[in-house]
């Protein structure tokens, strides 16, 4: 007689329940690849440290944001923002009002696939903080985390541009 013939039911509930046991027993033991982390931004908030032209002042300040001012180019340093993949940090450089060019001074690029994602998002999002001439731009898909630091560290940067 087969182990699982229908006038035997209780064997056939029994195997089914040691089996969707043994199954859930197998799935909850898998271990992520690392630890999820949120995506924070850094606690301090913004500050400004800017160098004079020939008839302005000085005014030095510690933080991870700086800005400096030259005759009608603008300079800022944004946040350095914790992300769950590493440091992001942007630099923009603002001249007579516009901003002209958004460089990426800190990424995540400790492996391969960082450097993979980043080397296309980080264009991307360039292109995208140029086009739009603010911190309101479009996420990049599959780089999500790299994306939402972008965004907060270039506002940071704009803010202490002054923009």
């Amino acid at each position: 007689m087969h182990a699982l013939k229908k006038n035997r039911p209780l064997r056939r509930i029994v195997l089914a329940s040691a089996a969707t046991v043994s199954g859930m027993v197998l799935l909850l033991s898998l271990k992520p690849h690392t630890s999820p982390a949120l995506a924070t931004a850094d606690a301090k908030s913004p500050s400004v440290s800017s160098s004079s032209t020939p008839s302005g002042s000085t005014t030095p300040s510690s933080g991870s944001t700086s800005a400096t001012k030259t005759a009608g180019t603008r300079t800022a340093t944004g946040d350095t923002v914790q992300t769950r993949w590493g440091p992001v940090q942007v630099r923009v450089t603002i001249q007579s009002g516009k901003l002209t060019d958004v460089t990426a001074v800190q990424y995540p690029q400790d492996n391969p696939r960082d450097q993979e994602i980043n080397s296309y998002a980080l264009p991307q999002l360039r292109r995208e903080a140029l086009s739009a001439q603010s911190a309101q731009i479009d996420m990049v898909s599959g780089a999500t985390y790299t994306s939402t630091g972008y965004k907060q560290s270039l506002q940071s940067a704009l803010d202490a541009a002054g923009r």
